[in-house]
């Protein structure tokens, strides 16, 4: 089961994106709105009046971190979750090749875990899959699962909502574009 969150964020095609992925993959898939989450902080992501940062801040967080966003997301996913008897939740935060996103680091993961587990009686297993995959490594995964092409051509990245290989501008699309020409590179 897959589970996305429209949250007020600008590149809400995501959400399209996922719904497409699930139905391939023949995956039951739910969308939840918790847009009060984008309201709560001034970020880029979801202040259409706000002007992206192009680079991360040497001495902060990048305006595109939205906070409490992962915070949100994974306890309202295993409160989701629990009420379908499910108890292994799964997300793509990567502290390695991460933009500065504190919500994305392994122990902010395993604190919450544990928090969830306190929280709710239960015990919740949260997999990441990606955490110590650098991009390069992420497109070699998705290589080696058969599905680059579906990666590269039908997810949503870009922070301005452009899809494939984005709008090359955006920390996102930086990320993605270098981690690729990297897996490329190394298979000639």
């Amino acid at each position: 089961m897959a589970l996305t969150f429209i949250y007020g964020q600008k590149h809400v095609q995501e959400v399209d994106c996922a719904r497409a992925i699930a139905e391939k993959a023949g995956v039951e898939w739910h969308s939840m709105d918790v847009s009060f989450i984008g309201g709560l902080g001034r970020n880029s992501l979801t202040d259409s009046s706000m002007a992206m940062d192009a680079e991360k801040p040497a001495d902060g967080l990048p305006n595109t971190f939205v906070p409490g966003r992962n915070l949100f997301f994974l306890s309202v996913a295993a409160v989701f979750a629990r009420e379908r008897g499910i108890f292994h939740l799964v997300t793509g935060v990567s502290q390695t090749d991460y933009s500065g996103y504190p919500d994305c680091r392994d122990a902010f993961i395993k604190s919450l875990n544990v928090t969830l587990n306190l929280g709710m009686e239960e015990q919740f297993v949260i997999h990441t899959p990606l955490m110590w995959l650098n991009k390069a490594q992420t497109w070699a995964l998705a290589d080696e699962l058969g599905v680059f092409e579906l990666v590269r051509h039908e997810t949503l990245t870009c922070y301005n909502g452009v899809m494939g290989d984005g709008c090359g501008h955006c920390p996102a699309c930086k990320l993605r574009r270098a981690g690729l020409e990297q897996f490329l590179h190394s298979r000639e």
